[in-house]
């Protein structure tokens, strides 16, 4: 009788600590969430109207977990792997700032080519008599995003009384880019001084048209580095699934157990390192 009451409190005792550990799990988890959907949500806002998209981030957000759930549960019915689970959550709750970085990396690109054309646009107005406020309008209402979003601000500030110096800081502080800061100095000192602020606006133009095609020039020369390093990067993983294919129980050592693991992570980490220095040496700043 003694035995049976020990091993009843025993199994109390465990299910007493098993219930923590699970309250204490999903507590954890639940803070975590919360933590996690403050800072998507507030990032993901902010990013937003940079783009001039209004959209709700906690739409975003509850499409990002579901994402994000929906490929974990695909991911262990196909490879029976924790590890595997945790790297495909890892690797989407990375997305969207990867995605964020590229989408904005264009339209930086995007606004810098059309630059030139805008600031001839200008300089042509003000040739033509009219002041800057109108050659901004005209500029507005024919140019494309994103000039056109970001210039169309401008005179939205000014109409609400901020000077064309805050202004033009505003610009240069959304689109940080060396051009831009490049065009609103230029703008800023021809104001101040009186100059010829049309043939300021042609000098700027045909400097950062020059300064692209110097660009593209050098993109075209170094393209071939850059496709060699994604060649050279992807080499050993489709080397791993080769092996894989044709030595299944000799690679399996590779993906279940700790030693394989601890290999992966260290291929990994090469990987990026190499691809990272050669990106380096091919890119040239101008």
């Amino acid at each position: 009788m003694s035995d049976d009451v020990f091993m009843l409190v025993v199994s109390g005792v465990v299910a007493l600590a098993v219930g923590l550990v699970v309250w204490l799990a999903v507590d954890i988890g639940t803070v975590g969430l919360a933590k996690y959907r403050a800072q998507f949500t507030g990032r993901v806002q902010f990013q937003a109207r940079e783009f001039f998209l209004f959209i709700d981030p906690r739409q975003l957000f509850l499409i990002n977990v579901g994402v994000m759930a929906l490929a974990a549960v695909m991911t262990w019915l196909v490879t029976r792997s924790f590890i595997a689970c945790l790297v495909v959550l890892l690797a989407l709750g990375l997305a969207p700032r990867f995605l964020y970085a590229l989408m904005r990396q264009r339209r930086l690109d995007k606004f810098e080519y059309q630059l030139p054309d805008a600031l001839m646009m200008l300089a042509g107005g003000m040739r033509a008599g009219v002041g800057l406020t109108s050659a901004l309008q005209q500029l507005v209402a024919e140019s494309q995003a994103p000039i056109k979003q970001e210039f169309s601000l401008l005179l939205r500030e000014q109409r609400l009384g901020v000077t064309l110096e805050q202004s033009l800081a505003n610009l240069a502080r959304r689109i940080p880019t060396q051009t831009t800061i490049l065009v609103v100095s230029a703008m800023r000192i021809a104001v101040e001084t009186g100059g010829g602020l049309s043939e300021t606006l042609e000098r700027t133009a045909h400097m950062i048209r020059s300064r692209l095609q110097m660009e593209g020039k050098i993109k075209a020369l170094t393209a071939q580095g850059k496709m060699q390093a994604w060649v050279v990067g992807l080499l050993p993983l489709l080397l791993m699934l080769v092996l894989d294919h044709m030595e299944p129980e000799a690679m399996s050592q590779l993906w279940h157990t700790p030693m394989g693991w601890g290999v992966l992570a260290i291929v990994a980490f090469l990987e990026i390192m190499g691809l990272y220095i050669i990106r380096k040496i091919v890119m040239i700043d101008v």
